[in-house]
């Protein structure tokens, strides 16, 4: 049994069991089935491999993984609702039987900016 000390930045391990297989000590470690992300999730996973690895290692080893993109992706879904309900009341949308083309481009900024906030907000934090 090993027992690691809290590094900064990274989700503390308290402890790892092994078992003897052969000469060697191998860890007894469990993964979920993998499950299909969304696209939030797949960001974060992604931005966690490249930026945070010791973090990505210390939730694949408790086993945690798959439990903490789910959750980031509905806190992103549920913030992306919230975000575009917000700037629709702040900046109200051209009529859409009028002006298609007007309205379809006023979305679509809106829903870009909205995208920004969750990035910054959760995905690269």
């Amino acid at each position: 049994m090993i027992k690691l000390k809290k590094m900064k930045g990274v989700l503390s391990m308290e402890q790892i069991t092994y078992s003897t297989v052969g000469d060697y000590q191998m860890p007894n470690l469990t993964v979920d089935k993998e499950i299909p992300l969304g696209k939030y999730a797949m960001m974060k996973k992604k931005y966690l491999k490249e930026q945070q690895p010791e973090i990505l290692f210390s939730l694949r080893v408790r086993n945690q993984l798959n439990s903490y993109l789910m959750e980031t992706e509905k806190k992103a879904n549920e913030m992306m609702e919230m975000l575009m309900k917000e700037l629709l009341t702040k900046n109200p949308a051209p009529n859409k039987e009028i002006h298609q083309m007007e309205w379809v481009q006023h979305m679509n900024n809106l829903q870009k900016t909205a995208e920004e906030i969750i990035l910054k907000e959760i995905i690269y934090n």
